[in-house]
């Protein structure tokens, strides 16, 4: 994220930045940014598909060192790509490049990977934590400034890009924010959290006094998120930068400084954009001045009013505006209802499906779901089964398509799908996105079984918010490749009832009973489970089954939010898949399969599991 380089120059030099005691203040906080550092913080496996119940243990434990301090704490998460879709290139790279990070991990090398369901159990850790957020319709980070800078509060993020932005309270880097080091305070002030807070004018005075207007020309020349510049080499190839040497050659951050100084002979930005097109072919001049203007626009704080989001609940933008979406959806993905893939499917037509640690032989994890996103994109572009009762010639061509990025083995590619056309005897003519929410919900309750191949309504003993995980299981059973064994799926099942074991022994909720023998069972487990989890067994055929679940829950999850919620969501943040866990007992169950009676002190968890394994297996 940001500003190539930058970040590293400046960690590096350390002297850009003035100690911060943070207390008593509103924080507008990257969404984006935290969630993978908390990620990372809270887990050294990356192999093994995610740890969601720790990760959410960390977000709570930071949101309590902002409480225990008197911080009013407000999230904005980035969008979907946007209309312009500027961002495509950058987006191509980071998938790429975490492309090569899963393969490493796969064959055991080191490395670090955000598991696929990372943002989702995010945004239901924020709403159990009564966290205020908003999503934005597309790239945070103007709205982020824009909103600190109405309140004249800090930006809490770890993303160069707030370097360059003119913040009246400044930037606070992650990297430099110590919650975990709540300080006593003194007298009445109370507590603090240690933070440094990057200074621009400590920054500009170190070149020359450069003019900080000129910061968001330095950043658009260097090259960031939304442009590369390659016109510009030719600049880069003729001018002397500061340390005598043409082309910036000399150490790793020797152009960027050169750059700097460069600019900082400079009034404004006008005269130094004059100066670097003489540099320019005559017929490139025009085009690039206009590319620059437009790039310096994306430092400019927005005028989007968030703080009317934080009062009263309403996200109003330009862009929003312009792309026509019915309000309902609209509402959806300020609040996080819905996900950015899904608004990426409905105005772009196209999708980036994230790569987990799975078998780069086979295909992609993703293909597993493609049905399920098949009919996400049929919701979203509207296909009914009676539009084509014409030849099955013109039957394919009525049929919108949508791009989608996904690994090919081990190179990224982008796939063509069609949409699926909606079945009729469900499907009439309110399955309009605009109409969706007026729809009956037991009409949308059937779309979503149906899609995810259960013929039968799921058994009233299982509880609400575990029926989607056992739908899409189901699903999973039917239609992975190559097929779920028996170990897998005992392994799955055993690790949602402990998911279910450590709710009800956890549930903070003072009036609540646990039974003694759920309490027993309990403690029996964690005494297992910290045995067992010491051993590192690694079996790649299975990472990539419990992948493909994974992704089967991912597109579940956002065809079920998609269709108003007709089940239940599912609490990712209370240890529904914990990956250590996962494939522990399915080394367990190949070797000794008593594992299966792990829980017998709790004769209600021993009765849900049997429930599940007969559900699934009907």
């Amino acid at each position: 994220m940001g500003i190539q380089g930058l970040t590293g120059f400046v960690e590096e030099r350390g002297s850009f930045f003035t100690d911060l005691r943070v207390r008593d203040t509103k924080l507008v906080i990257d969404g984006s940014s935290l969630y993978h550092r908390l990620y990372f913080a809270s887990t050294d496996d990356f192999r093994r598909g995610g740890d969601y119940g720790p990760f959410a243990a960390a977000v709570g434990e930071f949101f309590g060192s902002l409480r225990a301090c008197r911080v009013a704490p407000f999230v904005v998460l980035d969008g979907g790509r946007g209309a312009d879709d500027r961002k495509l290139p950058t987006l191509k790279g980071r998938a790429a490049e975490r492309l090569r990070a899963a393969h490493g991990l796969s064959r055991g090398e080191g490395g670090c990977l955000v598991p696929l369901l990372t943002r989702e159990a995010f945004v239901q850790a924020l709403g159990r934590l009564g966290v205020p957020f908003v999503q934005c319709f597309a790239e945070a980070d103007r709205e982020i400034a824009g909103l600190a800078n109405r309140w004249g509060c800090p930006v809490l993020s770890l993303d160069s890009d707030f370097c360059v932005f003119d913040l009246a309270a400044g930037y606070c880097p992650l990297s430099h924010f110590q919650w975990r080091s709540v300080c006593p305070g003194e007298g009445e002030r109370g507590s603090y959290v240690p933070a440094r807070c990057f200074s621009v004018e400590k920054f500009c005075r170190h070149f020359s006094h450069l003019n900080k207007s000129l910061l968001p020309l330095f950043a658009v020349m260097n090259g960031n998120d939304y442009i590369d510049l390659a016109a510009l080499e030719v600049f880069f190839s003729k001018v002397r930068l500061a340390g005598g040497c043409a082309g910036g050659k000399g150490g790793k951050h020797a152009r960027l400084q050169g750059l700097l100084h460069w600019l900082s002979q400079f009034a404004e930005p006008t005269e130094a954009v004059d100066s670097l097109l003489k540099y320019l072919k005559k017929h490139q001049r025009e085009e690039i001045r206009e590319l620059l203007y437009a790039s310096m626009e994306d430092y400019t704080p927005s005028d989007v009013n968030l703080e009317d989001f934080f009062q009263n609940g309403k996200y109003e933008c330009e862009a929003a505006r312009k792309a026509d979406l019915p309000w309902w959806v609209l509402d959806a993905l300020s609040k996080g209802k819905l996900a950015p893939f899904i608004s990426d499917a409905l105005m772009l037509r196209s999708t980036f499906l994230h790569v987990q640690v799975e078998n780069m032989q086979r295909p992609s994890a993703h293909s597993t779901a493609l049905p399920i996103r098949q009919v996400i994109y049929g919701l979203l572009l509207k296909v009914s089964r009676n539009t084509e009762v014409a030849s099955p010639s013109k039957q394919t061509s009525n049929l919108p398509v949508v791009c989608e990025f996904d690994r090919l083995q081990k190179t990224l590619k982008k796939t063509f799908v069609q949409a699926a056309s909606l079945p009729t005897d469900i499907c009439d003519d309110h399955f309009t996105l605009d109409k969706l929410i007026e729809v009956p919900m037991s009409c949308r309750q059937m779309l979503l079984l149906e899609t995810l191949g259960v013929k039968m309504s799921i058994p009233a003993s299982i509880p609400s918010h575990l029926q989607l995980p056992v739908a899409v299981t189901c699903y999973w059973i039917c239609c992975s490749e190559p097929k779920v064994n028996s170990h897998q799926l005992k392994a799955l099942l055993l690790m949602m009832v402990s998911g279910e074991l450590h709710r009800i022994t956890n549930d903070p909720d003072p009036t609540v009973v646990h039974a003694e023998d759920d309490t027993i069972a309990y403690n029996e487990f964690l005494k297992w489970k910290e045995k067992k989890l010491q051993h590192k067994d690694f079996d790649l055929d299975a990472a990539h089954s419990f992948c493909q679940w994974q992704c089967c829950l991912q597109m579940g999850l956002y065809l079920n939010q998609l269709l108003c919620t007709p089940l239940s969501e599912p609490d990712l943040t209370s240890r529904l898949y914990s990956g250590t866990l996962v494939h522990r007992l399915y080394q367990e169950l190949k070797s000794t399969p008593s594992v299966e009676n792990l829980f017998s002190s709790s004769p209600k968890i021993t009765l849900l599991y049997q429930v599940l394994l007969t559900t699934v297996a009907s």
